[in-house]
């Protein structure tokens, strides 16, 4: 590990990166909706940018986990992915409509640089004892970014115009290429053992999340988790409307649950070692469950509350997923699982989402009951996933393959 790269060197760098990415999705929806006038364009630019990253995902993963300086690989994505989000602003209203939404699609690819592929360099930031820490840490610049990008994208939208919180998203994500660039390069043994192709080393990457319990547990119940959370985000603004008074003001409810997934990552940064973290990942579940269904009365102060718990069910259990998957990875494949497990994730979360939107429509509190119905069972599948007898899983020195 170089000793001149910090952690909270990566930190900040990770920070950047992840509000420019937060910030850029509400960006591109209002600067096309202002552009076309038409929120089926501007929907469109948002899912563009995001469906293909279950496709980018595993491939940069592979593509990092070859490289001797996986951080210049990593920055190079970080200046491809702003660079596509500048051409998709700059094609609004001179190119056609088709082709903006593809060049969204290309640049969405990157997506996953900018979530799991960053996370998987964080054992080269901190040595290994120290990991659990960086863990919560790293978790809580998911929920810091959460919270600060769409509410910049919407003030800098308000006074400066959509259009510029594009331009102020780009930024965001080039303040990052520092940190990235400055990674430590992968060490000589590692380089030499490389002989598989990149298909090899994706089927392998498949297998390990597949084959391994524990990483299959985490990443089921992660996946379902994530579901449930979009059925969530998509009943926001009618929860807003219908509860608080006014649909805009379900943007806040997003704000409470990532203030709340804050300190409770921050809870856990101070005591690492309190809870194993496939107890959370399952345990957290179920928490998200109960906020859920306590969402559902149609309460505005019960409202509240339970957005504020699914926070502390969501963060938690992110630093969880991110601590199993870092002790269960090779180091061979750690770019490329955690770059999956960040597309599985993102899907889930969007087939959710899409899931609960015709429910919500005819029933809020029956699409709220579906959202907690999706949490339980996503607690329920961690167990459904049987561990192997003791003494017959595999040791890492006869893995090598995987």
């Amino acid at each position: 590990m170089n000793t001149r790269y910090s952690l909270r060197f990566h930190l900040i760098g990770a920070v950047a990166a992840r509000a420019g990415d937060e910030m850029s999705g509400p960006a591109l929806m209002l600067a096309g909706f202002a552009s076309a006038g038409s929120t089926t364009d501007a929907s469109s630019l948002l899912a563009g940018i995001t469906i293909s990253s279950a496709v980018g995902g595993p491939v940069l993963g592979a593509l990092l986990d070859r490289a001797g300086r996986p951080g210049r690989l990593l920055a190079g994505a970080l200046v491809l992915y702003a660079t596509g989000l500048g051409t998709v602003l700059a094609g609004l209203g001179r190119l056609p409509f088709t082709v903006t939404i593809l060049i969204a699609v290309l640049t969405g690819l990157l997506g996953p640089a900018l979530s799991g592929g960053w996370t998987a360099q964080l054992p080269r930031a901190v040595p290994a004892d120290q990991l659990p820490r960086a863990n919560a840490l790293d978790a809580m610049t998911f929920s810091l970014a959460s919270l600060a990008g769409p509410a910049l994208a919407g003030g800098v939208a308000e006074s400066l115009g959509a259009p510029t919180a594009v331009v102020v998203s780009v930024a965001l994500i080039a303040l990052a290429l520092p940190a990235a660039w400055m990674l430590p390069a992968r060490s000589g043994r590692a380089r030499a053992t490389r002989t598989t192709s990149v298909i090899s080393d994706l089927t392998a990457g498949m297998r390990v999340v597949v084959e391994r319990p524990p990483l299959a547990r985490a990443t089921l119940t992660s996946v379902l988790s994530c579901a449930a959370q979009g059925m969530l985000t998509a009943c926001i603004a009618l929860l807003g409307e219908r509860v608080l008074g006014g649909a805009g003001r379900g943007a806040v409810l997003l704000s409470c649950a990532a203030l709340s997934a804050l300190a409770a990552n921050a809870v856990l940064a101070r005591f690492p070692h309190s809870v194993t973290p496939d107890t959370i990942i399952w345990g957290s579940a179920l928490v998200q469950a109960a906020a859920l269904a306590l969402a559902a009365s149609g309460q505005p102060a019960l409202l509240i509350v339970a957005v504020f718990v699914a926070g502390i069910g969501e963060g938690p259990q992110l630093a969880a997923l991110f601590a199993v998957r870092h002790r269960e990875a090779p180091e061979r494949l750690r770019g490329q699982i955690f770059t999956t497990g960040a597309s599985l994730k993102i899907t889930g979360f969007a087939i959710g989402a899409a899931a609960a939107g015709p429910v919500a429509t005819r029933s809020l509190p029956g699409a709220l009951a579906l959202a907690a119905s999706v949490a339980a069972l996503a607690a329920l599948a961690f167990f459904a996933v049987p561990l192997p007898r003791r003494g017959s899983c595999p040791s890492r020195a006869t893995t090598r393959g995987r």
